[in-house]
């Protein structure tokens, strides 16, 4: 789990260490948490949902950008679960997230399933901080940005 502020390097790396994998010969997924949850729920709808959770089930590691940047309902919290439960001690997911720990349980709609879903990201997971200036914001200044271009 990457987390910290916004512009600090944590979907750069997630991205990185996806690449190296991939050039080790392992498969890659990389997606939105927001939009995942999109099309699971309308996989779901549709009747594809487990050639979805399938395809998911294929790839050695999972990337999950912006975990809980926008609230999960009831539903798709329980699709999410899906994933998260199937990949348990099977393959590896990182997350990134703007979310301190301690609240990631707001994420959910259901603080049993928010629970459980937590319960296994830091079981054998690795809970990393990034600090620091906001690499963006630093960019901007080096190349003379300003709020007003």
């Amino acid at each position: 789990m990457f987390y910290g502020k916004t512009g600090r390097g944590k979907t750069h790396l997630a991205t990185a260490l996806g690449m190296l994998a991939v050039e080790r010969g392992r498969s890659v997924r990389f997606r939105q948490t927001a939009e995942l949850v999109l099309q699971l729920g309308k996989a779901k709808r549709d009747g594809a949902l487990d050639s979805l959770l399938k395809d998911l089930a294929r790839a050695d590691l999972i990337i999950l950008d912006e975990f809980g940047y926008v609230p999960f309902d009831i539903d798709g919290a329980r699709l999410l679960y899906q994933i998260i439960a199937g990949s348990y001690e099977r393959r590896s997911i990182i997350f990134t997230t703007n979310i301190e720990s301690g609240k990631w349980g707001t994420i959910f709609a259901d603080d049993k399933l928010a629970a459980a879903i937590i319960d296994r990201i830091v079981h054998h997971g690795r809970l990393i901080e990034f600090t620091g200036p906001s690499r963006r914001v630093s960019q901007a200044l080096m190349f003379g940005k300003t709020d007003n271009q």
